[in-house]
């Protein structure tokens, strides 16, 4: 039962975890087990609890209203885990049965009810994980995510109408992503939602994991594995809009509740979805709390914001006389920063070492800045002017490279200005754009070394790194939420050799501290030389802490096999080649440098220092001192 100060604290929009007190909970009272429902309902005429305990029948459970929360409660006695339920909610003579808000568990789409389920009793087995991500450095540590739909990445057996469980996922994808070497795994969102070609951005139950693929044991134990295997995951989250099914939260008691009323703020024109209320307060702290409650409930490591543009500004995708000033006459969604900021305090101070990562397209100032600062105060912030810049920049045919050379460097002009992760998501990937490989130009092989050469820069770039599943060994399909990747084009050595590729990059950026540890720091990069548009060659220096760690990295855009090429560097001495992404392990032509490379005195490039090299084609190699 809540208590005064509970429902106090919802009033105020700082009941931070209300999911231990709304929705279904397993009690006992006098003695006797049951569940104690309680729902958000301030302006419903009355609500019942119906489900398979009482037949559906909504004259057997009614609930007791609590005034003047709003908030409606009921014990029923003997209901158990696994139990089905509703909420038949009346209001002006109708009533809908609703899901609930806060139900922790549901039925398989397209069933839409709400599971009764203990999410205490899982015996979790990462403490270590846990107490370790408490002192690390998000920003210094090594950072590279797989990008994952949980449907699609493999389809069981050969039936390909059938999803993975997490079991399975458990069982195959942990032990695949620490073969491949990434740092971390994103999911797309794993939050229940009705529709599956919305890939979960329509999302329904913000406290539930989609049932699709199992339980919510069976998802923590996935989180658990990866944990143990020593890899982080991150889940998308959406608290930007959510669908208007009718078992869900439009108008859920009658009237627009955790929605705006003028449509003008409550709709969004381009989804056909509806926009939260972030002024109300009971609004805003159900998303907060949903935030909080992955982080929690299930360790997630970090949340990916997703559509935070659209919460940014009332005249998102709106013309003229569509969209409301705010108090001021301006276009800022001022409840919506107010709510992003307190999110975001609130994650970092609760989960220390946790991230939040803002999908953000637009200048906003200071998205990744401290709330303190004047800033949204996430950890981190998508840089979709890298992603669009470079991929348009690799689109163009070599030969026409030297005449849009500001697209590769005009990144970092503003590339310390946030903390920014590098995407290439699932969005780069769909909606006709076709997969990665197929964007690159030239023929079969130009396309694999092409995306490479993508790969190597984007890894040597400063920011942390993002890759969409089925990048990794060039799907030549555009992703299709429906069906699993084409893991048969493994058969490949071009496809084989790209996945070795990236596995190695992974590993080049966990191993080189020069490759993580400054990452949003001008003192972390120095460019070489960024002028040599002729030849679309690059070439710059990334520093860790220490300012004798540093690597060398060198990009050849064009497939022009490049002798006797003169390069500065930091200082004289031996180097070694320490990658290629042209090495014939890759599928290359294996056009590179062997054993001890000798820089002398002689100045270049505005170095001390400088040696002689061969540039593979369509080619990025990475140079380091001499190691024994």
């Amino acid at each position: 039962m809540l208590t005064d100060f509970d429902l106090h604290l919802l009033g105020e929009g700082r009941h931070w975890r209300s999911y231990e007190k709304l929705g279904a909970q397993l009690t006992e009272r006098d003695g006797v087990a049951g569940v104690s429902f309680a729902v958000w309902a301030p302006n419903a005429d009355a609500i019942s609890v119906v489900g398979d305990f009482n037949g559906w029948d909504g004259r057997s459970h009614p609930m007791q209203k609590r005034v003047p929360s709003g908030v409606w409660e009921l014990f029923v006695p003997d209901v158990g885990v696994g139990t089905a339920y509703k909420y038949r909610v009346h209001n002006g003579g109708s009533f809908n049965d609703r899901s609930d808000p806060y139900g922790f568990a549901a039925e398989v789409p397209p069933r839409t009810a709400s599971l009764v389920t203990n999410l205490n009793d899982y015996q979790w087995q990462d403490a270590d994980w846990m107490q370790a991500r408490r002192s690390e450095d998000p920003l210094a540590a090594p950072m590279t995510t797989y990008e994952v739909h949980l449907g699609s990445w493999r389809r069981p057996g050969d039936d390909p109408s059938r999803w993975m469980t997490y079991h399975d996922l458990e069982r195959e994808l942990v032990p695949y992503v620490v073969e491949m070497g990434f740092t971390h795994v994103e999911f797309l969102p794993p939050t229940e939602h009705p529709l599956s070609a919305s890939w979960g951005y329509q999302t329904i139950g913000l406290f539930a994991a989609t049932s699709r693929f199992g339980s919510p044991h069976d998802f923590m134990a996935l989180v658990d594995a990866f944990h143990r295997a020593g890899v982080a995951v991150i889940i998308d989250w959406v608290p930007a809009h959510f669908p208007r099914d009718g078992h869900g939260l439009r108008r859920f008691d009658g009237t627009a509740l955790y929605e705006h009323a003028d449509p003008r703020k409550g709709e969004h024109p381009d989804w056909g979805t509806m926009i939260f209320n972030y002024g109300r307060n009971e609004v805003a702290n159900y998303l907060i709390s949903s935030a909080l409650f992955w982080l929690d409930k299930y360790h997630i490591d970090g949340l990916r914001v997703d559509a935070v543009a659209s919460m940014l500004y009332l005249d998102y995708s709106r013309e003229a006389g569509e969209w409301v000033p705010n108090e001021h006459g301006g276009r800022e969604n001022l409840e919506a920063i107010e709510l992003l900021k307190t999110c975001n305090i609130q994650v970092h101070e609760q989960f220390p070492g946790a991230v939040t990562i803002a999908e953000e397209s637009t200048a906003w100032p200071g998205v990744s800045r401290p709330t303190y600062d004047g800033g949204l105060g996430f950890t981190f912030k998508w840089n979709m002017g890298w992603m669009n810049d470079t991929r348009r920049y690799m689109r163009h045919d070599s030969v026409h490279r030297k005449y849009h050379h500001d697209e590769l460097t005009f990144s970092l002009i503003y590339a310390f200005h946030e903390n920014f992760v590098l995407p290439l998501s699932h969005d780069e990937v769909v909606h006709g754009k076709g997969s990665l490989i197929d964007q690159m130009p030239g023929d079969n092989w130009q396309k694999f070394a092409n995306l490479r050469l993508l790969y190597s820069y984007m890894w040597c770039h400063p920011g942390k790194k993002l890759l969409f599943m089925g990048g990794e060994f060039g799907q030549w399909q555009e992703w299709n939420f429906d069906e699993s990747l084409n893991w048969h084009l493994l058969e490949w050595d071009s496809h084989r050799g790209l996945q070795r590729a990236v596995a190695d990059l992974n590993r080049l950026v966990r191993d080189e501290k020069p490759l993580h540890e400054v990452d949003f720091d001008p003192a972390g990069f120095e460019w070489i030389d960024c002028q040599n548009w002729q030849d679309s060659v690059l070439a710059f220096v990334r520093r860790g802490r220490s300012k004798d760690d540093f690597v060398v990295v060198v990009c050849n855009f064009t497939p022009v096999v490049r002798q006797g090429y003169r390069l500065g560097v930091p200082h004289e001495g031996p180097y070694q080649e320490r990658f290629n992404s042209d090495s014939r392990y890759y599928d290359g032509s294996n056009v590179g440098n062997i054993g001890t490379l000798m820089a002398t005195t002689t100045a270049h490039h505005g170095q001390p220092a400088s040696l002689t090299l061969t540039l593979p084609p369509l080619a990025a190699i990475v140079l380091t001192p001499w190691r024994e």
